[in-house]
């Protein structure tokens, strides 16, 4: 039986997914480039060296294509989600979890296939090699664990909370929030080494939660983001 948080969760996720089912794709494109433009403007996108960058399903979320290129094209280096199956023996560990592999190139970024949900991914046989940021398991981080300064982080929900950030409601898979959990306690472990890093979610404005919309559940686990940009161009705290 579904606890209430995750009962409140489901029924938000379904009324959200119908506002998003009607929207245009033309309308997702033009929110999409009002969101790479506010971006590109902002002070975290412009500092940050080493970036997450979700890869986006082909409709119903703010597409990412022109900000992997961008932030490939001047030199950033671009981070992206890696889902496979866990080695972890902690408890409550799912079957599979994220983390976040380098992507090369843009020719490397153009070559990537696409998932069942039409999203670009980094294949199992393609990982080898590259730098990842937690590695295969807790011991595998090294004296100067990989680290990121800016993560973009989608999600199916937003509001703001005066007092601990933006709420973010996900797909229900936990990847996100099961990384950045390991991510940060990794970080604690080390002195404090990659504890900078700013979470910024990306957001339709039909993902946007006013008050009389009510406001996103939030589980035990479940991370506060540092802002939001919305297709309007607006930028929330």
């Amino acid at each position: 039986m579904a606890t209430p948080v995750a009962a409140a969760k489901q029924h938000l996720r379904s009324l959200v997914k119908k506002r998003l089912a009607s929207l245009p794709q033309d309308a997702v494109q033009a929110q999409s480039h009002v969101v790479f433009e506010t971006l590109q403007a902002s002070k975290q996108y412009k500092e940050a060296k080493r970036i997450s960058i979700y890869l986006a399903m082909p409709a119903a979320e703010v597409q990412t294509d022109a900000i992997v290129r961008h932030a490939l094209s001047t030199g950033k280096q671009v981070f992206v989600p890696y889902l496979h199956k866990s080695i972890l023996t902690e408890p409550d560990t799912p079957a599979r979890i994220m983390d976040m592999v380098h992507l090369r190139s843009i020719q490397d970024y153009e070559s990537l296939g696409r998932d069942k949900w039409g999203i670009p991914s980094i294949d199992d046989a393609a990982v080898a090699g590259r730098e990842r940021i937690l590695g295969d398991s807790p011991g595998n981080f090294g004296p100067e664990p990989a680290t990121l300064d800016l993560m973009l982080v989608p999600g199916v929900a937003f509001n703001a909370d005066p007092e601990t950030g933006i709420r973010r409601l996900g797909h229900g898979k936990g990847f996100y929030d099961f990384f950045l959990n390991r991510y940060f306690a990794r970080a604690a472990e080390h002195g404090g080494h990659g504890s900078s890093l700013h979470l910024t979610g990306l957001a339709l404005k039909e993902q946007w939660l006013d008050p009389e919309d009510g406001e996103v559940p939030m589980g035990v686990y479940d991370r506060r983001l540092h802002g939001l940009i919305l297709g309007s161009g607006e930028a929330k705290t």
